[in-house]
């Protein structure tokens, strides 16, 4: 049981690193093309885009990481 738990505490945050880059890199391209006014925590442009789409890619790369391991984790066989 608690194999499975460190199965999906491991995915949880390899997708959640990778759900930040990601959204980093989403975030920054959008703000710098698109949504150059945008202000959060002080920033605006790309900076702040970059932000949100960092706080996003953690939150949605975490739960699919997630989602992920325990689903290969419950496996059977080979």
């Amino acid at each position: 049981m608690w194999i499975k738990t460190l199965k999906g505490t491991i995915g949880g945050i390899i997708g959640a690193l990778a759900g930040f880059v990601i959204g980093l890199i989403i975030g920054a391209f959008v703000g710098g093309n698109f949504l150059q006014d945008f202000i959060f925590n002080g920033v605006r442009g790309y900076e702040a885009v970059g932000q949100m789409g960092a706080i996003i890619g953690v939150l949605l790369g975490a739960v699919f990481g997630i989602l992920l391991a325990l689903k290969i984790a419950g496996r059977k066989g080979n």
